[in-house]
């Protein structure tokens, strides 16, 4: 498990450099992260597989993303992934407007000639 857990940090700090454009070389980064060349490799083949989109720019030098994204991996509240939390005026159900029958009821009520 420690493996994993180790892997998954090693993750982490790859993709806040990729972000930061802080990565360089394949040798820079190897050397940022305390790892060998070969370890990058495999940290990086994990990552496609994970469909990140990461390539290198020989132009710049360094690694960066073909798509704005970021890893997450872990537990989270899951008010972080609600737009608007639930609070009671939300649960509330809306009175019937009468200008609008929700139902063929309604509108029969409204206007008896309906049919």
């Amino acid at each position: 498990m420690n493996t994993l857990l180790k892997q998954i940090r090693i993750i982490q700090r790859v993709d806040q450099l990729i972000r930061l454009q802080a990565t360089g070389t394949a040798s820079a980064l190897a050397l940022k992260l305390g790892i060998s060349k070969t370890s990058l490799y495999r940290i990086f083949k994990t990552m496609k597989a994970l469909d990140a989109p990461v390539v290198y720019d020989p132009l710049q030098q360094r690694y960066r993303y073909l798509e704005d994204v970021r890893f997450n991996c872990g537990f989270y509240s899951n008010t972080v992934f609600r737009k608007t939390p639930i609070t009671k005026e939300i649960l509330k159900v809306p009175k019937p407007n009468p200008q609008f029958p929700h139902s063929v009821l309604d509108r029969e009520k409204q206007h008896p000639t309906f049919k």
